[in-house]
């Protein structure tokens, strides 16, 4: 039999391969129908957004500052003989601390008294001249200007004797600092100057006391946080406590709850021209010394409320390359059901029972429906089989995990991060 040509043989090669395509389509079945590119409907959960009235809280990072702070200094120049307190304990308004050597002042207070007894005693003999001159310059037996002088005698005589009492009491006052008592009352830092060491008066520091009961918090609020606070209240989105008249609650760096409450006792009116920021304080109760001065915590505000606000899940917002957006449910041009990408703005971060939302300031309204579960089969435009809205389902456990389209967003938008040590500071609107 004669060998087969080389057209023939490519001719039998693609009659064999087309067969093959044929069998493996036909053992695989008929294609899905209804999904997308092949793809079956995702299942998903939805939920119905409802205006709603939600409680916000405002979070920022403060540091702890005595409500009193006094720098201990050498009110005269001497040698440092002792210290009379332990180094960091609390300390009592009056308690002796440093003592400085009295000696060198003690000599000239003994000057001083001695010079005061001279002046006393000069001023009593001119007083007894004045006396016996009196009734001869009556009588006329001695001259008026003999008598004028013994008066002015005794008079620049009681004029020396008020001087060197002034001396003494100077001398007796610069004696009483070389005991160096605390003013206030309240915790000890180390001491800057060992025994020996000679301190300058006015100028050596000794020392520092925190006053701790209360403790104060100050935290700073950015200036564009706080213009869109003041624009949310003036359009009525936003009710804020009356006088700062806020719930405060402080974190400590481990992510503890200190457990006491504060207030908010100062708000500056003035921006910070270094910072471009407001000032505000907080002030909490402190008696047993839990909070020291200097610790970093994050400073919670309570008491503000967002009327008619539309919030979502935070397991329903998605990061994509124009920011934040969410899928909502939509219609094809053939009435079936789909996922549409739905871009918004976000607000604030809130907890309701227990469930994380975001507020959405723009790109939803009451009754879109938002896909919030099944997010990780979706496509834009795909197919979608709806499982029922559910918004208890929707609104709690998605809400405390992590997005399943990225990292939370940064800024005020941002969940409070669980490590207060590491934490970084969620600038949220301010007051």
């Amino acid at each position: 039999m004669p060998p087969a040509l080389p057209s023939e043989r490519h001719d039998a090669t693609r009659r064999f391969a087309a067969a093959g395509i044929t069998l493996l389509l036909a053992a695989c079945g008929p294609a899905p129908q209804g999904g997308f590119h092949g793809f079956p409907p995702a299942a998903v959960t939805t939920l119905v957004l409802q205006p709603r009235t939600l409680p916000v809280s405002y979070e920022y990072v403060g540091q702890t500052a005595g409500s009193k702070e006094v720098e201990v200094r050498a009110r005269v120049t001497g040698i440092l003989e002792k210290r009379l307190f332990a180094e960091g304990a609390p300390v009592k308004a009056g308690q002796p601390l440093f003592v400085i050597d009295p000696k060198p002042l003690e000599a000239q207070a003994a000057a001083a008294d001695a010079e005061v007894a001279r002046a006393r005693a000069q001023l009593t003999q001119a007083e007894r001249e004045v006396a016996r001159l009196k009734p001869l310059a009556e009588r006329r037996a001695i001259g008026q200007k003999e008598a004028d002088d013994a008066i002015s005698t005794a008079e620049l005589a009681r004029a020396t004797v008020k001087a060197a009492e002034a001396r003494l009491a100077e001398v007796n006052l610069s004696l009483g600092y070389t005991r160096v008592n605390a003013p206030i009352t309240g915790l000890s830092s180390r001491a800057n100057k060992s025994e020996g060491s000679l301190v300058n008066a006015n100028e050596t520091l000794l020392t520092m006391i925190w006053q701790v009961d209360p403790i104060w918090v100050p935290f700073n609020v950015s200036e564009n946080d706080r213009l869109g606070l003041e624009r949310a209240v003036a359009a009525g989105r936003l009710v804020l406590p009356k006088g700062n008249a806020y719930d405060v609650t402080v974190r400590l760096s481990d992510g503890s709850a200190f457990p006491r409450r504060g207030r908010i006792n100062f708000s500056d009116t003035r921006v910070n021209p270094a910072t471009g920021t407001y000032e505000m304080r907080a002030e909490i109760a402190n008696a047993d010394g839990a909070l020291k001065p200097g610790q970093f915590v994050r400073v919670a505000l309570k008491g503000a409320v967002r009327t008619n606000a539309i919030a979502v899940p935070q397991v329903a917002v998605q990061d994509g390359p124009q920011g934040k957006f969410v899928y909502v449910s939509g219609k094809d041009k053939d009435g079936k059901d789909i996922a549409v990408v739905r871009p918004i703005t976000l607000g604030d971060w809130v907890e309701v029972d227990g469930a994380n939302l975001w507020i959405v300031e723009s790109g939803l309204a009451a009754g879109d429906t938002v896909i919030v579960d099944g997010i990780a089969k979706l496509q834009p435009g795909g197919a979608i089989a709806l499982g029922g809205p559910d918004a208890a389902g929707a609104g709690a456990a998605p809400g405390k995990d992590a997005s399943p389209g990225g990292n939370a967003p940064p800024g005020k938008d941002a969940p409070p991060p669980k490590d207060g040590a590491n934490a970084t500071p969620a600038p949220a609107p301010k007051r």
